[in-house]
């Protein structure tokens, strides 16, 4: 489902307020899944399992789960809860963003690639350049 009515926090361009790209997120409160449509051009494997991240994510853990670029294309793993939530555990989604980060992370640095060349333009011979001299 891409109905950004259920994502407040996320504008139409699928931008938050601070300008970061949202990918893809879960929300908990109201069983939504959001996928930013910019992407739609990921093969359709990688979406599915982007959308079994958030999901599985938010059915465990609880709250918000967003996976988020930053304007220099990093990825990042971002939850959040309602203030009144007494089910949502924050030590339990530390560990899970931190397991998340090492089971996937094949997954997330292709996808930081993809944003940068995609949609920040960059060029694959610079980012060639870049990890073979160990910058990232």
């Amino acid at each position: 489902m891409s109905d950004n009515n259920q994502f407040k926090d996320i504008k139409d361009n699928g931008e938050l307020s601070d300008g970061r790209v949202v990918l893809c997120g879960a929300n908990a409160y109201e069983q939504k899944y959001y996928f930013n449509k910019k992407f739609s051009k990921l093969p359709e494997s990688i979406q599915k399992e982007l959308h079994i991240i958030c999901v599985l994510f938010t059915e465990e853990v609880g709250g918000l789960f967003y996976i988020v670029f930053d304007e220099e294309g990093g990825v990042s793993l971002e939850t959040n809860a309602d203030s009144d939530d007494i089910y949502y555990d924050d030590i339990s989604s530390g560990l899970l963003i931190g397991e998340i980060r090492r089971n996937r992370a094949e997954l997330l640095e292709s996808l930081s690639i993809y944003y940068r060349m995609a949609i920040l333009g960059e060029k694959p011979e610079d980012l060639l350049s870049e990890f073979e001299s160990g910058e990232e």
